[in-house]
């Protein structure tokens, strides 16, 4: 398979690796929660923050349990003032890191800033997909390319499902200097293709409003559906007797009839051809209403009729938001709302890593609303993306994000193309905000000034021995037990403060005895005050197996 080859590829292919561990802090004034409610990772959720930290932080809770993956990046058209801002150290990238990613003709490594970007949230997102979730990812012709050959590479290409068109605008414009661009791409790859399953579109109105019943079947409405087929494989060119007398002495010129003399006698036997109202027409087997699927299969073309387009994404801004100035590319919500619809069930995870003016947040909660549905969102976004932003103090995820979001749930007031104030009923629902916080370890892998509370180093652990899902309640403090997975339990033996937690002895080891079902043990701890002739002792007396980990020396 060919390869796509960068400036600073051979760092960024395993950097996702060498993230550090980001502790989530929740903000309470600025989640959006029912009444006594406190904030969690469990419901919707708002990450303030570099989207590969955030992303890296999430791991723990969220790896493996992402249903629908939307992602709306930087299209690198040059325009969009976007800031390479990777905490890389090599050479290389010093030159890169806080600088605005210029134009085409003007930035030689323009694209090379955008893969390098990129490359390692793909393989972070890959983590936090389920095997049968899938990524939709936005995209124009700037960097199309090179994302289709990094997802293959990353997802592998025989998981590589479609590129969908998106018609966008739907007027050219007179400006372009060769074509208007009326479309953007949407890029579909699966966790794993075999197990990814979209669902149909719902059947609209005018599409059952095809079917009719002329004849009175009492099988309900049909419609009409030739019986030649343009094809060498059919069952020939016999001649057919209408009902009348009439002699049809064969299909049309280059076409066949689709099925034989034995089963077109069998179908009009069973009131299933339409010979016309006076038995004299070319015959037509009845298509019934019932009979078809209960939904539509997707195209991959998306007209702007049926998804909106970017002024209907700039309008809805507007309105909920009273604000002047807006995105220059926002997404419609009925876009992303046919994205959530064709890949989620009603209680499955969605997660919006650039998650710009908060339009997956709002589509999950239409949805819900629409279905009745419990879905639950994910959304990063960086404080400020842009220079301007920065200077300006225009804190995007709190005064757009999260505002965006807030103001759906809640219900808003917006003004009509005639200046009359109409308000918007909320949608219901809650989120909790979030900030990342410091490092989960310091400088040198030690524990660093503030060392981190018990249950955010023990999921830490939890997902870096088993790569699955840390259940929070099933922490016990009191034995130091984290979890268990395949029948190995895991246990941590921490204290937050300067006297460090209590130590792996043969007293801590007879006190679990009672309640410790599985053989195999991992301990992390600060202290192993055990000789390795009493542990081994120890195994062959009880049958099990400890393996020890001194923290944070053993910490992955």
């Amino acid at each position: 398979m060919p390869v796509l080859q960068f400036k600073g590829k051979s760092v960024v292919e395993n950097y996702h690796h060498t993230v550090p561990h980001h502790i989530l802090e929740f903000d309470q004034g600025l989640s959006c929660l029912d009444k006594g409610a406190k904030p969690s990772l469990d419901g919707n959720l708002i990450i303030e923050g570099d989207n590969l930290l955030a992303l890296k932080a999430l791991l723990p809770t969220h790896a493996g349990r992402i249903k629908c993956i939307y992602i709306d990046p930087p299209y690198n058209t040059g325009n969009e003032g976007w800031v390479y801002n990777d905490n890389l150290t090599q050479p290389q990238f010093k030159e890169w890191i806080g600088q605005t990613v210029g134009k085409e003709g003007e930035d030689a490594t323009r694209h090379d800033k955008w893969c390098c970007m990129m490359y390692p949230r793909l393989q972070l997102l890959k983590e936090l997909l389920r095997d049968d979730g899938a990524v939709f990812i936005s995209l124009d012709d700037n960097e199309i390319s090179h994302l289709r050959m990094m997802m293959d590479e990353v997802f592998g290409e025989s998981n590589f499902v479609a590129t969908i068109i998106w018609q966008k605008i739907y007027s050219p414009k007179s400006s372009a200097e060769f074509f208007s661009e009326n479309h953007d791409y949407i890029v579909l790859y699966a966790k794993q293709r075999d197990e990814w399953r979209r669902k149909l579109l719902p059947r609209t109105k005018e599409q059952d409003e095809r079917y009719s019943n002329p004849d009175n079947d009492p099988r309900g409405p049909w419609k009409p559906s030739g019986l030649d087929a343009r094809n060498p494989y059919s069952k020939g060119r016999y001649p057919i007797t209408c009902p009348s007398g009439r002699v049809i002495p064969g299909p049309p010129a280059g076409a066949y009839w689709r099925y034989s003399q034995q089963k077109l006698k069998e179908l009009d036997q069973d009131h299933r051809i339409w010979w016309g109202a006076d038995g004299n027409n070319v015959p037509a087997i009845k298509r019934f209403l019932s009979e078809v699927k209960q939904g539509i299969v997707p195209q991959t073309i998306w007209r702007y009729e049926e998804v909106g387009h970017t002024q209907d994404a700039k309008k809805e801004y507007v309105e909920i938001l009273n604000a002047e100035e807006v995105f220059t590319t926002p997404k419609p919500v009925g876009l992303i709302k046919r994205i959530v619809q064709l890949s989620t069930e009603s209680d499955d995870l969605v997660l919006d890593s650039f998650a710009g003016s908060g339009t997956t947040g709002h589509a999950v909660l239409q949805m819900n609303e629409q279905d009745g549905g419990d879905r639950r969102f994910v959304l990063v976004q960086i404080p400020y993306d842009t220079k301007e932003n920065e200077k300006n103090k225009l804190n995007i995820c709190q005064r757009i994000t999260a505002e965006r979001v807030k103001r759906v749930i809640q219900g808003y007031s917006r003004v009509t193309p005639k200046g009359e104030q109409k308000n918007v009923v909320g949608l219901k629902g809650a989120f909790s905000y979030s900030r990342l916080g410091a490092s989960l370890f310091g400088e040198y892998r030690d524990m660093g000034p503030k060392p981190p509370v018990f249950a955010e180093l023990a999921k830490y652990i939890f997902y870096t021995e088993t790569s699955k899902e840390f259940d929070a309640h099933v922490i016990n403090e009191k034995t130091g037990k984290i979890g268990e997975q395949k029948g190995t339990s895991y246990y941590l033996l921490y204290k937050r403060g300067e006297n460090g937690g209590r130590p792996l002895d043969l007293e801590w080891l007879k006190s679990i005895e009672k309640t410790e079902k599985n053989r195999q043990l991992v301990v992390y701890c600060e202290k192993l005050w055990v000789h390795r002739e009493d542990l081994t002792k120890y195994e062959a007396e009880t049958g099990r197996k400890v393996r020890s980990m001194i923290i944070p020396f053993n910490l992955k």
